[in-house]
């Protein structure tokens, strides 16, 4: 038995039947409008209330449109479905969401077996190309596979938080029917499919909200990339409101990762965000929510909030601890070993404490490990340095497996960065592929300027984020040497994790974390009616151990030659070890 699935928008292009389609568009700064179509027909618009238009038209499935604002300037619709030919300036078309039909009645999974890994859908060729992926990412044991954003964008490559239509998914990776067919292919293969979305800010080439729907930004708020989305106000909330109901609606996505949410400054909005969405799915679906929000608003997070926050205090804390490295923003996580023991303990290490110039974060202790997404890499972290060099060329073998036991194992919720599983070394570097010459040129010499403070290389060592080689260069590839053995561990790891942590950790909560050298800890947690240890040296010489654990503790991850090293009160160099007792 088949399924079809639509979201119904309040604007936008909506289907009415017999060929007829309603039109509606959300432009109070301006006094008329008028549709045409991509045929060359052309009707007026009827202004409605609080700067609403809208008209119903006899239009085709497949046929293009756009709303004319005046003689000089025609926009695409912002709820567009679909770019002819991925172009942000052109026409938007009609499209039927009930043409896919879904093969797989799907409800999900909980949000306590969630292993995520992240992955760009451009690097990995396409909607197509992930779809291909899937057999590998299921035999590895990872439970949701994460896109970065796909909203469509100027040109044929971006990282995605270029996006000006939130509603189209890029043409370049592949049509409607594509992305179904592979959301469709990961749930009957039992994988949930995650979504990153972006309601911060609009890429700088193909924005047109500005021209004639000025209350979409705040002018006196900016962020980094421009003014502040006014979600304040009810159309602009509603709007990416129905952007969230329409991918997990109409794309059976089973969640979503709300990109620096911090930049929206609206904590208020965004609980109405979830409220509303969980409300609209009802509780016969696992649809899982998550944050990225470097303010640290542990409130935010909960059951009937948002699931989780993705944990960047982890990721630095033990990035500076493995690395040495102290540049940037990595200067405020010295000493390392304390920032990351609290992270390992109360989620946060940022709870309302200084950093920089300003206080961040609030209490999160009284959280459960499972609000936390843990990871050693992603996209930002390894694609915003310099050279979008990763880990794996900047620490031994050995360390890197001793981290991944520490990120698998541990009751937080893990995310691997695609590539991670098999060791690769190719870099993923910034890219874009604006058409705009002018755009191109802000682009490179912004990049270059922004690390031209950095020890170690020039700003023309920074590569040029515009040239097609520069995304190539961003494809992982597996390495060699170790690829084989670190795919292998990786699913040793997850396999232990779905039997014996993931079960329970709805309520871990961490009991004690301490230093047992400079680079070496041991942290506990509750783990039902059991305790979950794990012993990590990612230094270069052993370590004294004066409590080791019980002859009675049962081994979950240790060659045996470590595990009885450990019971004689010595951690070895480069070594993560877990054990359960009772």
């Amino acid at each position: 038995m088949t399924e079809t699935h639509a979201h119904a928008m309040p604007y936008g292009a909506k289907l009415l039947g017999d060929g007829r389609v309603r039109f509606r568009l959300w432009a109070p700064d301006v006094e008329s409008v008028s549709l045409e179509c991509e045929d060359g027909h052309a009707t007026a618009m009827r202004s409605l209330d609080d700067g609403w238009f809208e008209c119903v038209c006899n239009v085709e499935t497949g046929g293009g449109y756009r709303f004319r604002l005046h003689d000089d300037l025609a926009v695409p619709d912002p709820a567009s479905r679909l770019q002819r030919d991925g172009d942000v300036h052109g026409y938007s078309v009609v499209v039927d969401p009930r043409t896919y039909a879904w093969r797989h009645a799907w409800t999900g999974r909980p949000w306590r077996e969630t292993v995520i890994y992240e992955l760009h859908v451009g690097a990995f060729g396409g909607f197509r190309g992930v779809r291909d992926a899937l057999p590998h990412l299921a035999a590895l044991g990872v439970t949701a596979v994460e896109l970065m954003p796909i909203a469509e964008f100027a040109g044929e490559r971006n990282w995605g938080y270029d996006g000006v239509l939130p509603f189209a998914p890029a043409a370049a990776y592949g049509t409607p029917d594509e992305l179904k067919a592979m959301v469709d292919e990961a749930h009957g293969m039992g994988l949930m499919v995650f979504l990153d979305v972006v309601y911060n800010h609009f890429g700088p080439e193909g924005n047109y909200l500005g021209a004639y729907a000025a209350p979409f930004f705040e002018g006196d708020t900016h962020t980094p990339w421009g003014a502040s989305v006014g979600v304040s106000t009810p159309q602009v909330g509603d709007y990416f409101v129905h952007n969230a109901l329409y991918w997990l609606d109409e794309y059976r996505f089973d969640g979503l990762r709300f990109d620096a949410v911090h930049a929206i400054g609206n904590a208020g909005w965004l609980g109405s965000l979830a409220a509303r969405v969980h409300a609209a799915i009802g509780p016969d679906r696992h649809v899982h929510l998550v944050l990225e929000n470097e303010a640290n608003q542990a409130h935010l997070l909960g059951r009937g909030r948002f699931d989780a926050q993705w944990n960047d205090d982890f990721h630095n804390a033990i990035h500076v601890l493995m690395t040495g490295e102290s540049e940037g923003y990595y200067a405020h996580y010295r000493p390392a070993m304390d920032k990351l023991l609290r992270s390992l303990r109360e989620g946060f290490a940022f709870q309302g404490e200084v950093m920089g110039d300003k206080r961040r974060g609030e209490p999160s202790g009284q959280l459960p490990a499972m609000r936390f997404v843990n990871f050693l890499q992603n996209h930002d972290q390894v694609g915003n340095r310099a050279l979008g060099d990763r880990l794996t060329t900047l620490v031994p073998p050995e360390t890197m497996e001793a981290a991944l036991a520490l990120l698998l194992l541990a009751p937080f919720v893990p995310m691997l960065f695609m590539g991670e599983e098999s060791a690769s070394r190719t870099p993923f570097l910034f890219f874009t592929d604006f058409p705009d010459e002018a755009l191109r040129k802000a682009v490179r010499e912004g990049r270059r300027r922004e690390f031209e403070g950095f020890a170690g290389f020039s700003a023309e060592d920074i590569p040029d984020p515009n040239l097609h080689d520069t995304f190539l260069r961003s494809i992982p590839e597996r390495d060699l040497t170790h690829g084989e053995r670190r795919r292998e561990l990786v699913r040793e790891l997850i396999a232990l994790r779905q039997e014996h942590v993931a079960p329970h950790i709805d309520d871990a909560r961490g009991l004690h974390a301490e230093a047992l050298g400079e680079r070496a800890f041991v942290a506990a947690w509750s783990l039902g009616a059991r305790t979950l240890t794990i012993f990590v040296n990612l230094g270069d010489t052993d370590v004294t151990l004066e409590r080791p654990p019980s002859p009675a503790a049962a081994w979950l991850h240790g060659a045996a030659s470590d595990i009885a090293s450990v019971s004689r009160g010595a951690i070895p160099a480069r070594r993560a070890l877990a054990c359960l007792e009772s």
